[in-house]
């Protein structure tokens, strides 16, 4: 089982010739590190893998591996539209070391059925020498993976987990029914009562500004304080929305370079806020009006 609750989908920095920034990826991982992120997601959502090029993903998940060195637990987003590309391209990322998992999301715009979802996990963890993490985020998909379609693939061998962005309700249906599997939500409105009812945690973007109170609540969990953690995810919870009231990783990247984690610009086609959008950020988390605007 992964020994990490909390895990940050990390962003990908870019300078501004639009190169990989690796020198503010060590300083972001450590501020997440010492924040109380046990584990990351390098190429995901959040870390705009749509707009990375095969060779810029391998030098990303490469050097992260060795800026990380054993200090969490790393994931890799490998996962496309295309059975064998995803096969390939996850076998090539797990002979990197340091890659602990891959990340594989349920294949988008193809839309395939369930038996089409089962086969194209089973053929990506039959090629990985890690074991997959599966990826089910209907919302950027198109399909929803079923619950005991996870459930039966969590059987096999080399699928250890799966990060799900549907409702509690089916993560409380995963954690009951699988055995020795990983259970996160991607969803940082369920962080509290995903580790309630018994999943490892949450993959989180708002752990990128909110670690601390995250950690806070989480260690406030395990020694058995709900009432603290409960008032910490009362204030975190409008906060966390806003997070993702504007196309991410956007408004994230915003207040990191506002905090001095100069991540800079997103890839097109997300692109920055605004000023006015920055302003009505900077409202929704409690910061001042002009907190943003002067990056």
């Amino acid at each position: 089982m992964i020994n990490a609750d909390i895990m940050t989908a990390i962003v990908t920095p870019f300078g501004e010739d639009g190169s990989i920034d690796f020198a503010a990826l060590e300083k972001l991982t450590n501020h997440l590190i010492d924040t109380g992120s046990q584990g990351f997601v390098i190429g995901g959502t959040t870390g705009e893998t749509p707009t990375l090029s095969h060779d810029e993903k391998i030098e990303l998940y490469t050097r992260f591996a060795q800026i990380v060195d054993g200090r969490g637990t790393v994931i890799a987003g490998t996962g496309s539209n295309s059975t064998y590309q995803t096969a390939n391209f996850t076998k090539e990322v797990s002979d990197i070391d340091g890659i602990d998992y891959a990340l594989v999301v349920v294949p988008y715009y193809n839309k395939p059925n369930q038996r089409g979802m089962m086969a194209h996990f089973e053929t990506v963890a039959e090629n990985s020498n890690v074991p997959i993490i599966m990826y089910n985020i209907p919302g950027r998909t198109g399909v929803t993976m079923d619950k005991e379609t996870v459930v039966t693939l969590s059987k096999n061998p080399n699928i250890a987990g799966v990060k799900q962005c549907t409702s509690l309700e089916d993560l409380e249906y995963l954690v009951e029914n699988t055995d020795n599997f990983n259970v996160y939500t991607g969803e940082d409105a369920q962080a509290l009562s995903a580790k309630v009812v018994g999943a490892n945690g949450v993959i989180s973007v708002a752990s990128h500004i909110y670690g601390n109170d995250m950690r806070k609540m989480y260690d406030a969990v395990d020694a058995g304080d709900f009432a603290t953690a409960g008032a910490i995810m009362r204030q975190l919870s409008p906060k966390m929305q806003a997070l993702f009231m504007y196309p991410s990783p956007s408004p994230v990247k915003a207040v990191l370079n506002a905090t001095g984690y100069e991540v800079g610009s997103c890839r097109l086609p997300i692109l920055p806020l605004n000023d006015d959008e920055k302003v009505e950020l900077a409202r929704c988390l409690s910061m001042a009006d002009n907190a943003l605007i002067s990056q």
